[in-house]
């Protein structure tokens, strides 16, 4: 599990898109916690530090302390909203967590050993198809990453979630042995040969040659059976 972290929060009095629209222009950003059967608590967090944390990979899968008002809570973020816009954060979601609390969660996948994969060596490339995997289990066994081995993969084999020892108590929401990535064969691109302008050009004109009808070239001789003009 991963070390958890500890976020320092304020209290908000109010609720409301008004009172959410004022605590923004503090440079905070408004959020809750709730769960565990207990009352929610209106809190908000200051704007850089939760764009910090929020930024890890790990964040949604880690455990974390907010403290309000000298008091702990024990929590997982759930959701943090961002502007359509701006791409900032506007509010966010903690959900309190007990001993017992059991809870899904997506648990983020790292590959280790590339330059032992001899398909990888030969140009293959790793096609990732998750790149996490959703879990089900305490909220004290979060697993913080899930490492897959590629060491001895060549082009066409492919690595499923079987590949991992889970720890105890942890088990994935899909009940079958998923694909977590494989190792495709590279792609060759076959460019083109161009066609030469000039050889256009006079496939172009011996065509125009051979058309019927067509009016024949400034300077040519009659062709036989064309009369001449008479003098006068």
């Amino acid at each position: 599990m991963a070390e958890i972290m500890t976020i320092a929060a304020e209290r908000r009095d109010r609720a409301g898109k008004g009172a959410a629209r004022a605590t923004r222009r503090t440079d905070r950003v408004p959020g809750v916690i709730y769960g565990d059967k207990q009352a929610p608590v209106l809190i908000s967090v200051e704007k850089r530090l939760l764009e910090r944390i929020a930024s890890n990979e790990s964040f949604f899968a880690r455990l974390a302390t907010v403290t309000v008002d000298g008091a702990s809570h024990r929590v997982l973020p759930r959701e943090v909203q961002l502007d359509p816009v701006t791409d900032r954060p506007i509010h966010c979601d903690f959900l309190r967590v007990g001993p017992k609390t059991r809870i899904t969660v997506a648990v983020p996948i790292h590959f280790e050993n590339e330059a032992a994969s001899p398909g990888l060596k030969r140009g293959g490339v790793l096609n990732v198809v998750r790149h996490a995997v959703e879990v089900y289990c305490l909220a004290d066994s979060i697993p913080e990453v899930f490492t897959f081995d590629l060491t001895g993969l060549d082009i066409g084999d492919s690595i499923h979630i079987s590949h991992v020892k889970l720890p105890e108590g942890v088990r994935p929401t899909i009940d079958r042995d998923f694909t977590i990535a494989s190792v495709a064969a590279p792609t060759v691109f076959v460019e083109e040969t161009p066609v030469v302008a000039a050889a256009a050009e006079g496939e172009a004109a011996a065509a125009g040659a051979a058309a019927p009808g067509a009016a024949p070239a400034a300077g040519a001789a009659p062709a036989a059976g064309d009369k001449k003009p008479e003098k006068k």
